[in-house]
């Protein structure tokens, strides 16, 4: 695999900004608290309540990773700011997300819409700095472009969803367990397409592998049910369902000889791994997982979008 030009950070404290924060999205709370501890009475004032739950629930040595610290938050309301670096143990608040350049050894960027990654990651991507994007990297093809023009240059961009580190879901990883042919699987999520898609699509992708082929999306904005074919045979059907909170990350597989089914349940344990995955890439300069996985993936989000809007004609990735 690919090495970052900034890569390795041999360094004993790897220090990190977080840096943003938008509508619906707790990830400065949860990531932070996982690289740094966390001040319970704080914590507890979280608007997203499921975050201090599940925090609470692990014992004070399952927090740090690496020798990597969050000391640095910047978000787009201000506000939010003080209460994570409060709530998750972190010493500095920056005016301007451009202030961490100079200060920190990678960035981090939390936030869930894809349309606005390239604006907020082209500072850091401009001064060298590593950094983790959160998921989708990309809902729009010009954008996805920009991206891998970025890491082709060298640029070390990592980018996913927990979902790929889904304890649940990793006994089916590159094995269908005594299913025999894999002929269909089915994975649910709730909110949007652009914003929730990616974790549907990347829980699925260890166990198909690369290979997907077009998109058909026979939904609406608000009920995406989405068809995929695969060069392996088998089809995917992932649905994101605006109000389908009771069903996220439901992974259905269905096989020649057996069929299974695993609920995501352990958020801790994905996002822990997902970030450990990252310190690790800073550490050693070797990605998790090939960028191409990500490219695929990103794809198959744009190829979503773009059947929908089109009444639902079979988009191939090829096109995009």
């Amino acid at each position: 695999m690919e090495k970052g030009n900034a890569l390795p950070i041999a360094k004993a404290e790897i220090r990190l900004a977080m840096l943003g924060m938008v509508d619906g999205n707790g990830h400065p709370y949860s990531w932070s608290a996982i690289f740094n501890g966390y001040d319970p009475a704080e914590m507890a004032k979280c608007p997203y309540p499921v975050i201090p739950a599940y925090l609470s629930k692990q014992p004070p040595s399952a927090f740090g990773i690496g020798g990597a610290r969050v000391t640095h938050i910047w978000t787009d309301n201000p506000g939010d700011a003080a209460r994570v670096a409060r709530a998750s143990l972190i010493s500095d608040i920056l005016e301007r997300p451009e202030d961490a350049i100079g200060r920190v050894d990678a960035v981090v960027i939390p936030t869930d819409k894809g349309h606005e990654h390239v604006r907020r990651a082209r500072p850091f991507i401009e001064a060298g700095l590593p950094m983790f994007i959160d998921k989708p990297l990309a809902d729009n093809a010009e954008d996805l472009k920009t991206f891998m023009i970025w890491q082709a240059e060298g640029k070390p961009i990592l980018s996913g969803s927990c979902l790929r580190y889904a304890r649940e879901f990793e006994p089916y990883h590159g094995s269908a367990q005594g299913l025999g042919q894999l002929r269909l699987v089915t994975i649910t999520t709730p909110k949007s397409w652009e914003r929730y898609g990616i974790h549907a699509l990347e829980g699925i992708y260890p166990v198909f592998g690369p290979g997907f082929l077009s998109a058909r999306n026979t939904g609406t904005i608000e009920r995406n049910i989405v068809h995929f074919k695969h060069v392996g045979g088998a089809d995917a059907v992932a649905a994101a369902i605006a109000d389908l909170t009771g069903a996220f990350g439901v992974l259905g597989l269905y096989g020649t000889a057996g069929h299974a089914r695993a609920a995501f349940t352990d958020t801790f344990y994905a996002f822990k791994k997902q970030l450990e995955g990252f310190i690790r890439y800073l550490r050693t300069g070797v990605p998790p997982f090939p960028f191409s996985e990500t490219v695929e993936l990103t794809k198959m989000v744009i190829a979503g979008i773009r059947s929908r809007d089109e009444g639902g004609r079979e988009v191939p990735l090829a096109e995009i």
